[in-house]
């Protein structure tokens, strides 16, 4: 089976486990924060929160921008593509969200939409934007911050498919107020379950750092209690990591998922190139196939999968073939508003978000990995053209 994603344990991941396990510390602890330090220093943001996954940082992202007053009304304007997380961070804080069409090409969010929409209903009901970057494509963050900017808004990017993708010279994560991460198993830098939180505003790093952790007083940049000591053990009757300022969560994570995610990070570029030269050798070698849409090739781009619509086939049939030959599928994530648990939606978008539907309904991925052989590639093309007879 050729697999959408892969991870391979190698002597480097090894090490660092058993790092880990020799160190006496296995919750959150000086390994995280490296990783946080490197992460940030990556993306090119001042600062950087980890938590146990990504949907975690949307959560408590979306979280923090409430508690600081950044958040006024309950609506956000997000996109109906991706991963059901994004809409459930939205729905667990309280607030709704609002969908608009995207792009057909890229997946991503249409600023042209999206200004219509607030043009016929005003902004005094929307807070935040909330732009997906799926499968790695960056969305038009320019043409976004101006809408925000125009009509007061903040934006908060949903990042978790594009670890490194580049956009206008910058890396996507760092375009807006702040940013979101996964490093789940499947995604460019892996750590089975880990997520983090990008940002330059310091008091959000404080409020997440009180969240993360169910709401304790503490936020230092770096706990001293077994050192200098604890400066704020004279502010409370008992110590500050007993006393809860806040109804937050558990959303604190290990030393071993930092320590798998720093040694990919080591190797970020590599991948993103190794992923890169995938796609675009794919792409040449299945170019004349009327019957799929293929994915735009850009070298900025670091493609968490390769992305395919179907046009002239229908999905269901093409991926079953395809799976019979050991090519793992996986279908491009439907529009949230068709999912079951958005059935409280309603009518309310049926027909009113045609290239959503479009894609969510004709739309898959198959790999792209660093781990995929050139017999792979070759496999790939060679089914892909048995299967549509060209």
């Amino acid at each position: 089976m050729i697999r959408v994603g892969d991870f391979r344990i190698g002597e480097e991941e090894i090490r660092a486990i058993n790092k880990v396990l020799d160190s006496g510390r296995i919750s959150e602890g000086p390994v995280v924060r490296e990783f946080e330090q490197e992460w940030a220093k990556y993306i090119g943001t001042k600062y950087a929160v980890a938590v146990n996954s990504g949907t975690s940082a949307l959560i408590v992202g979306i979280r923090a921008l409430k508690e600081l007053g950044y958040i006024k009304a309950k609506n956000v304007i997000t996109t109906p593509i991706s991963y059901v997380a994004t809409s459930n961070a939205v729905v667990l804080n309280q607030m709704e969200p609002v969908f608009v069409d995207i792009e057909t090409q890229n997946f991503s969010i249409s600023p042209r939409y999206m200004k219509s929409l607030l043009k016929e209903a005003g902004s005094s009901s929307y807070s935040l934007i909330l732009p997906v970057h799926l499968m790695g494509y960056p969305c038009n963050m320019k043409e976004i911050n101006e809408i925000a900017e125009e009509y007061g808004l903040v934006v908060m990017e949903d990042s978790a498919q594009a670890h490194g993708t580049c956009y206008m010279g910058k890396k996507l994560g760092s375009l807006s107020k702040l940013s979101t991460f996964s490093f789940y198993i499947a995604h460019n830098i892996q750590a089975g379950e880990l997520g983090i939180v990008n940002t330059d505003d310091y008091e959000i790093v404080r409020m997440i750092k009180k969240l993360k952790a169910n709401g304790r007083a503490c936020d230092c940049p770096v706990c001293t209690r077994n050192t200098t000591g604890c400066p704020k053990l004279g502010k409370y009757d008992s110590y500050p990591r007993f006393t809860h300022e806040l109804i937050g969560y558990n959303f604190k994570t290990m030393e071993f998922h930092a320590a798998l995610a720093l040694t990919q990070l080591r190797r970020a570029e590599e991948i993103k190139e190794h992923r890169s030269e995938n796609v675009k050798y794919l792409n040449d070698g299945l170019e004349g196939l009327d019957a799929i849409q293929l994915p735009v090739y850009n070298e900025d781009v670091s493609y968490l999968a390769y992305p395919i619509v179907c046009k002239d086939i229908d999905r269901k049939k093409l991926t079953t073939q395809l799976e019979s030959k050991g090519i793992e599928t996986r279908p491009l994530f439907g529009s949230i508003p068709s999912q079951p648990a958005y059935k409280f939606l309603g009518n309310k978008y049926k027909g009113k978000l045609p290239n959503a539907e479009h894609v969510g309904a004709n739309g898959f991925y198959i790999g792209c990995h660093q781990y995929l052989t050139q017999d792979d590639l070759e496999y790939i093309i060679k089914t892909f053209r048995e299967v549509l007879k060209r």
